[in-house]
């Protein structure tokens, strides 16, 4: 990995205009200045954690959490399970985003003149930083390593607590030095920086415990000197909420995601065109919103699919839209295990995923849905013109699909919770 990411790192320095490259170069250098700082800081927190014993808890455990979080629903799926273990007393979370009502939860909102003068992320982690010296945690945890996970990690000792590091996002997040990460910082570097790869994984080798999306990420850090505790933590979901309908489906196709440049809804809307030449009357919803909305609906409008696909904008209940539909779609360039994934086949859609990540834990090619390789359209198309003019197969897809996802029901998370918490 590192050595393709310095020849991209080189085309892509010498491709460049002058101006654009020194103020690559100076970016780079600043970013390597910050993570060898945090380095030092986090070698000076782990000495002085080393003199303090760690906290056991005496009835359950406290949890302080924080993270950037997009949807209530995300919020469930994974805060939910880990209050629903039995032995959790409380879950913190800072955030500004609003949490929804969940038992044992309790959400810390920065004061909003904190926010006004600083900014919001900068309020979330100063009122991270406070509610660990106050709550007196057993965990602090953050989601994505830039910089919650970072900030848990470095924390953790100094509050005498074990730090959670919550990998959504899978090796992506620490690739190139987070050149393809969700970070306005990291994502601004020029070309993968394979100095910041090394040096974000000696991070992640000082957390106590990982949880990730699924078993690639476990393979890869294992791969790369991560020996502490690390699972499989996917979330989990209301299954009795999440169930198949009989209603008829007003929709072919749906796919669920923010409108982002890694979703690669282009390449969705390509399929939708090449399966409409089989499929004249074919019907597609895109659940979501994002950067990219005005962009992707002129595309569909270029292909004339403007009474083919709906963009329905953001949902807060993605259920209701996902039982109107047949077959679920996930182009992305990469994901961990997606939540909207668990969430279609929990409501018997047949998936058509990108071959990426970790959505081949859950879809098991040929048997519950189909594994397509990434960024290609025919290939999309072509499974989804399958499903829609076999209905006997999709069926039966159907079933093995949602038996599959019955896995990642809410009370089973929470009892994984439970032992890895203790171990």
């Amino acid at each position: 990995m590192n050595e393709i990411a310095a020849k991209i790192d080189d085309a892509a320095m010498t491709a460049s205009p002058a101006p654009t490259r020194l103020r690559g170069r100076v970016w780079r250098f600043a970013l390597r200045a910050f993570v060898l700082s945090y380095l030092a800081a986090l070698a000076v927190a782990r000495g002085i954690g080393c003199l303090l014993p760690k906290r056991k808890p005496t009835h359950g455990h406290r949890i302080l959490l924080t993270g950037t979080f997009y949807s209530a629903n995300w919020i469930a799926a994974h805060v939910g399970p880990l209050a629903a273990a039995r032995n959790v007393e409380r879950v913190y979370v800072a955030t500004t985003f609003p949490i929804p009502p969940i038992d044992k939860v309790v959400p810390i909102y920065p004061a909003p003149l904190m926010r006004k003068l600083i900014g919001d992320v900068p309020a979330r982690m100063l009122t991270f930083c406070w509610a660990a010296l106050a709550k007196r945690p057993h965990w602090v945890g953050g989601f994505h390593l830039l910089l919650n996970g970072m900030l848990a990690i470095l924390i953790a000792p100094l509050v005498r607590a074990r730090s959670l590091y919550f990998s959504v996002g899978g090796p992506m997040e620490i690739w190139g030095g987070g050149f393809k990460a969700e970070n306005r910082l990291f994502a601004k570097l020029p070309a993968p920086d394979p100095f910041l790869e090394r040096r974000m994984l000696a991070i992640i080798r000082r957390a106590d415990r990982v949880a990730t999306m699924g078993t690639r990420a476990i393979r890869f850090y294992r791969d790369n000197g991560v020996c502490c505790p690390i699972a499989v933590m996917a979330g989990g979901m209301d299954t009795t909420h999440l169930c198949p309908t009989d209603a008829t489906a007003e929709f072919d196709v749906i796919l669920v995601g923010r409108l982002a440049p890694v979703k690669r809804i282009d390449v969705f809307l390509e399929a939708i065109n090449l399966a409409r030449r089989s499929i004249p009357s074919v019907r597609a919803v895109v659940v979501g919103d994002g950067e990219l909305r005005a962009e992707l609906e002129r595309q569909a409008a270029e292909l004339g699919l403007t009474n083919h696909v709906k963009f329905a904008g953001h949902q807060s209940d993605v259920a209701s839209w996902l039982k109107r539909a047949k077959v679920f779609v996930l182009s992305s360039d990469t994901e961990g295990l997606a939540l909207s994934l668990i969430e279609a086949m929990l409501c018997g859609l047949t998936p058509v995923v990108s071959n990426v990540g970790d959505l081949g834990d859950l879809v098991n090619d040929g048997k519950n849905g189909f594994l397509v390789p990434r960024r290609d359209a025919r290939a999309f198309a072509a499974r989804i013109v399958e499903l829609l003019t076999n209905d006997g197969r999709r069926r039966q897809f159907s079933a093995a699909a949602r038996e599959a996802a019955l896995t990642f029901d809410v009370h089973a998370a929470g009892k994984r919770w439970v032992g890895w918490l203790n171990s």
